[in-house]
């Protein structure tokens, strides 16, 4: 059993250690927009792990002489280039599926039947004797 990434189960004490930061440090991330956990009844903080790993994230670009501004600046573009990559994804496939619908009808040929009705077929295919007879139109010389 795998716990979601996003439940929000931890309070912000446990989370702040889970972090190795102050309780107030991520009270303060929170005012900032940095890590916005969710709300229980009662205004309770609620960390996910995804949060945790979002506020080690933070303290390791702040340890490296990243300004708060600057941090808040890369979760935004990391969250805008996640969201492009999940978007390019959900093209991908539906081009191979459109693809793929593509080249199942290129494979088809229409044909006419005796009674003027339209008859689909599989490349290769013949019309049913009588049935579905095929009119072939020849222009006359």
């Amino acid at each position: 059993m795998s716990i979601d990434r996003h439940a929000p189960i931890f309070v912000i004490s446990v989370a702040a250690e889970l972090a190795e930061m102050h309780p107030q440090t991520l009270r303060q991330y929170d005012r900032l927009g940095l890590v916005s956990p969710s709300r229980q009844a009662g205004r309770q903080r609620r960390y996910s792990q995804q949060d945790v790993d979002t506020l080690r994230e933070v303290q390791r670009l702040s340890q490296e002489g990243v300004s708060l501004a600057g941090i808040k600046r890369i979760l935004e573009l990391e969250h805008q280039v996640s969201a492009l990559q999940s978007r390019i994804k959900e093209l991908s496939t539906e081009l191979a599926e459109a693809r793929q619908r593509e080249e199942q009808e290129a494979g088809r040929v229409f044909a006419a039947g005796l009674a003027g009705d339209v008859v689909s077929l599989l490349r290769g295919q013949r019309p049913r004797p009588r049935s579905q007879a095929m009119v072939i139109w020849r222009p006359q010389r």
